[in-house]
């Protein structure tokens, strides 16, 4: 019941976030590793079986484990909610909730309702558990946390086009192309608000929180030039252009 256990999931699961909290403090990752092992396992959850009443009991699963933590008590013995018990207050918890509840979404192979069905579930996903992050390591701006969230979100959900595509599902509606470029367009203008962010000079805890994010902009900037490259599996860049842009992150900001 170690955070060794958290990082471990992380690292296997989403290697880009698990590189963002390596390059925070120590302190920091104490906090960070169990929350974004909990989204792995929460994201997980609606894929790991075809039968959506067996998903959706997964999920309720991790409801329950977040009640738990909120009411203060006994904690079910699990490798990522006991670390997780120590680092959240009602507040994360209120905005994991949300993010456990908008994963009911991938359940079904439907496409998104609309555009902003899509945005809002792009919000309650990402932008909560930024939020989340920041909240748990002291920061003072949630609506900041959560647009820059919602925007690391929109750009690993580009990112996984060819993957749910090949899956059966339709995350780009009946225009692809044209929903590619109006999320990635609408999200670019959202990260303008990391002017504030670096005009103020907020504390450390918030821009540990939004390395998260770190490789947002580049992938949004290049779907909007090119969203062909979406479809193609040509989204991201090389690994030495990752590694780059979180190093520029890790000093300057995102």
């Amino acid at each position: 019941m170690s955070v060794a256990a958290c990082a471990e999931i992380v690292r296997r699961g989403d290697p880009d976030r698990f590189l963002a909290v390596m390059a925070a403090p120590v302190a920091a990752r104490q906090v960070l590793f169990p929350i974004y092992a909990f989204n792995v396992e929460v994201a997980r959850a609606p894929w790991v079986t075809a039968e959506p009443l067996i998903a959706q009991m997964r999920l309720q699963w991790w409801r329950d484990a977040l009640g738990e933590i909120a009411g203060g008590g006994v904690v079910r013995r699990h490798e990522v909610v006991v670390p997780l018990a120590h680092v959240l207050d009602g507040e994360a918890v209120r905005l994991l909730d949300g993010v456990v509840q908008a994963r009911h979404g991938d359940i079904m192979s439907d496409p998104p309702d609309s555009f902003q069905a899509l945005e809002t579930y792009l919000c309650e996903t990402g932008g909560n558990l930024m939020a989340a992050a920041s909240h748990a390591l002291g920061g003072d701006d949630p609506h900041l946390a959560a647009r820059i969230g919602t925007a690391g979100a929109a750009a690993n959900y580009l990112l996984a086009v060819p993957a749910l595509m090949a899956a059966g599902r339709q995350p780009l509606m009946d225009r692809p192309l044209g929903t590619i470029q109006d999320l990635a367009g609408g999200q670019l203008d959202s990260l303008e608000h990391l002017e504030r962010y670096r005009t103020h000079n907020p504390p450390a805890a918030l821009r540990v929180a939004f390395l998260a994010a770190w490789r947002a902009r580049g992938i949004l900037e290049q779907a909007r030039r090119d969203p062909a490259a979406v479809q193609d599996g040509r989204l991201g860049g090389s690994e030495f252009a990752r590694r780059a842009g979180l190093l520029r992150a890790s000093w300057f900001g995102i």
